[in-house]
């Protein structure tokens, strides 16, 4: 078997007496799409941050695509982050630019092109997530929750990277727009051929989604097929995927 595209291990994270994480292990495989869930406070979002280069942990390994990120200087770091994409949770969109530029971001620290061609492969983006034309002159306070979050894919995407970060991608959407940008990152999962990481406690895009859960208890990492996880008898994993609303979407996906 190829080795992971991402591989974590013995992640420690501290802050003060506050122990995030335990020797937490995690393996992504190229092509999967793997979802992270936990409870609140449970480290998800400073896993994120540990993996992308963010948060240096206290101890532990994190390679993506076979290179130790923890032990590289910030001018090899720059050249890993062009190797992937990230959403954050609330997009984190730039007021002052509008879509185009925001688009554009990782283009300009990355790529060597004039305005023409920064311009025809920032709208190409914008197309690939779904958004019109005229979306591109628009400022993020004149856009939708969904349209942000399809700006954010689209400057997540911008330099075709083969690794995606997601975090609470459909956070704060109504069920039809989360639907339809589950829809859309399925399809581009496929034709992009991403390998696809995602922190999300959406049961909806979980089961429509994942090959692969991990959950983080106790500052450690359990992880399964999504069916596997499922069937957990563990307390939390139980209650959180053996619930009232689990179990209409068990159902519902015939897990």
């Amino acid at each position: 078997m190829a080795a992971p595209v991402v591989e974590v291990r013995g992640l420690v994270n501290q802050f003060g007496r506050q122990v995030v994480h335990r020797g937490l292990d995690m393996s992504v495989h190229s092509g999967e799409v793997f979802g992270v869930v936990g409870g609140s406070g449970s480290g998800k979002s400073v896993l994120l941050r540990s993996i992308i280069g963010l948060q240096k942990p206290k101890s532990g390994t994190v390679r993506l695509m076979g290179r130790d990120i923890t032990q590289m200087s910030a001018a090899e770091l720059h050249g890993v982050k062009a190797g992937y994409g990230v959403s954050f949770q609330q997009g984190a969109l730039y007021s002052s630019l509008n879509v185009l530029q925001n688009i554009q971001l990782p283009m300009l620290e990355h790529l060597q092109l004039d305005d023409y061609a920064l311009d025809a492969l920032a709208m190409l983006k914008l197309r690939l997530v779904g958004l019109p034309a005229d979306a591109a002159r628009k400022f993020p306070a004149q856009l939708s929750g969904g349209m942000i979050k399809r700006v954010a894919l689209a400057r997540a995407l911008a330099l075709d990277p083969p690794l995606l970060f997601l975090d609470e991608p459909t956070s704060g959407l109504d069920p039809i727009s989360a639907a339809a940008f589950d829809e859309l990152l399925m399809y581009l999962q496929r034709e992009l051929q991403l390998t696809v990481v995602m922190i999300t406690h959406d049961l909806d895009t979980i089961f429509r989604t994942c090959n692969r859960v991990g959950v983080i208890v106790d500052g450690h990492m359990i992880t399964d097929t999504l069916e596997g996880i499922v069937r957990s008898e563990l307390p939390w994993i139980k209650a959180y995927f053996q619930g009232e609303r689990a179990r209409i979407h068990g159902v519902r996906h015939g897990t």
